[in-house]
């Protein structure tokens, strides 16, 4: 009798799979993984975009939406002021948080890790916490420093009625963005880097004859090209996502940017989804743009500056060094204490900004907000979401960021620019489509409702500027580390694990500091996925905001 002969469990794979290195298959298993996770809901914002029935009804298709959306009245005022917004507050802070950085990672500015802290501080504090404090500080009717304008002058003999200051402008727009992260962002990430670099290109500069000033411009910042581009394009698609300072800013003079307009869309009765999703998917534009030209700025050369042999040095400024560290004192406390000190003040006032009351001063803005039930609930929400968010973050990110820039398989450019598209898409936007994805999937319906999806959502968030910032980190490591654990017999995951990973425990923790305030601070990006049960400080802090208790917003902040 013939015997039948049963596959083997090798003929029932594709042959092609069994040719596949284990680095290949981890870098399509990416691939997939993040493709489906970001790529998806921007399907279904794309498709969406073309939808022009209601919420609930059956999905009619057209371009209907897009031709209202171009059509609606100062859409183009409000691409213009982003525009405008992004190259001047972009022109004022990437040179000025270039030149910190550099002062404070590679000369003898006195407290250089001090002043620093003050900058990372700055970072960490929320937009809208900076925001309310400028507005106290600077409102046209009830601005301290307005009164205080006033005063001085009629002490001098000068009758003046309103004191110069105005937030509520577009340089006062501009100012707020400064003061917030436009600086302090730049400085956090550029100056570890510049502190990580070797010295030895520089000291070959300055023996044949170069200025300290000469070496900085000809050899330091083309060195450094990586980080700076990195940092700069991921600053400058923030731009696109600006929300909190435009909407308490802009809105009420009437200056709407790109991201207000599609919120204001959204908001509208009935909801002009079609045309805000087919606002946003414009965006996609600039992902075409800055993709190809950050990859092909960082990959064209070699960018070494760590190595085995590291020889970091400090240029002596002489006496000007405390100059240089009053100089920066003083920016760090109009970044940090000033607006903070506003905040704390604001919070003990009976009302915001106003001291001429009966009772000026009062604690039970604080009595109210911490005995109320929602505020108990937001925190605790807010800790197990950043939390979570700040432990298992960085340890995909790092190891995605490693395989896109050190393993020789297909695919690392489809899955770096798969990664570059979240910071393209606006925050609210990208809410709607997670939104879309976690209800019409069924087998992600059950989680709609639950912290487990905020915490997804979280930990995913920011994932560009984080997997970016890896690998500035791993562009910088000499190779010949890794490939001496190799010959001595360790495998990919020991060698990144115990010769990479301690290597970047810097960039380890900004990273996981930054998912933390990423996921603290997140208001758009999280907004339509929120419930009242897992709401976190941020959104709680808005709520406060909309119902006109800024004094309680204070203290949330």
């Amino acid at each position: 009798m013939a015997e039948i002969a049963l596959p083997t469990r090798r003929s029932l794979i594709p042959g092609f799979l069994w040719r596949l290195s284990w680095a290949q298959i981890g870098m399509l298993l990416l691939i997939g993984a993040f493709g489906f996770y970001l790529l998806y809901p921007l399907i279904l914002i794309l498709i969406n975009s073309f939808n022009t029935a209601r919420i609930g009804q059956p999905p009619v298709y057209g371009i209907e939406g897009w031709v209202k959306a171009w059509q609606t009245p100062g859409i183009w005022n409000a691409l213009r002021n982003t525009l405008l917004l992004a190259v001047a507050y972009q022109v004022i802070s990437f040179p000025i948080g270039i030149l910190i950085s550099w002062l404070l990672a590679r000369t003898n500015v006195p407290w250089a890790h001090g002043l620093e802290f003050f900058f990372w501080l700055s970072f960490f504090l929320p937009s809208l916490s900076i925001t309310l404090g400028w507005m106290l500080l600077a409102d046209p009717r009830a601005g301290v420093l307005n009164h205080i304008t006033i005063y001085l002058a009629n002490m001098v003999g000068m009758d003046i009625k309103q004191g110069p200051f105005n937030v509520y402008t577009f340089w006062g727009i501009v100012w707020v963005h400064l003061m917030a992260h436009a600086i302090s962002g730049k400085v956090m990430l550029l100056t570890t880097a510049f502190r990580n670099m070797d010295a030895s290109l520089e000291e070959a500069s300055r023996m044949s004859g170069a200025s300290n000033i000469g070496t900085f411009l000809r050899v330091t910042l083309p060195v450094m090209t990586p980080a700076l581009v990195i940092v700069f394009m991921l600053q400058l698609v923030r731009t696109l996502e600006s929300f909190e300072i435009e909407l308490l800013l802009g809105v009420p003079q009437g200056l709407y940017v790109y991201s207000t307009a599609i919120v204001d869309m959204v908001k509208k009765e009935p909801p002009q989804l079609g045309g805000a999703t087919a606002l946003g998917s414009v965006t996609l534009l600039f992902l075409i743009i800055a993709v190809p030209v950050q990859r092909w700025l960082t990959t064209r050369r070699d960018y070494t500056t760590i190595t085995g042999k590291i020889r970091p040095t400090l240029i002596d400024l002489g006496p000007w060094r405390w100059v240089v560290f009053a100089a920066i004192l003083l920016l760090a406390t109009m970044l940090v204490i000033i607006p903070l000190f506003s905040v704390v003040v604001g919070s003990f006032m009976t009302r915001f900004g106003f001291f001429n009351l009966p009772t000026t001063w009062t604690t039970g803005n604080w009595a109210r907000t911490l005995n109320d039930t929602s505020f108990t609930k937001s925190l605790i929400n807010t800790l197990i979401i950043a939390g979570v968010a700040a432990i298992v973050g960085p340890i995909i990110l790092s190891l995605t960021a490693y395989v896109i820039v050190r393993a020789k398989v297909w695919g690392k450019g489809v899955l770096d620019s798969i990664l570059w598209i979240p910071s393209v898409i606006p925050g609210a936007l990208a809410s709607l489509g997670l939104l879309w994805m976690f209800l019409g999937t069924p087998i992600f319906n059950p989680l709609y409702g639950t912290i487990f999806l905020l915490i997804i959502a979280s930990v995913m968030g920011g994932v560009t500027i984080s997997t970016q910032i890896f690998k500035a980190a791993v562009l910088q490591l000499g190779k010949e580390m890794e490939e001496s654990s190799r010959m001595s017999g360790g495998g990919s995951i020991g060698t990144y694990f115990r010769i990479v990973a301690p290597l970047m425990v810097q960039t380890f923790v900004l990273i996981a500091t930054l998912k933390f305030m990423f996921a603290a601070n997140a208001t758009s990006s999280v907004i339509l996925l929120a419930t009242s049960d897992t709401r976190t400080i941020s959104l709680l802090t808005l709520d406060f905001v909309f119902e006109g208790l800024r004094e309680s917003a204070a203290v949330c902040t």
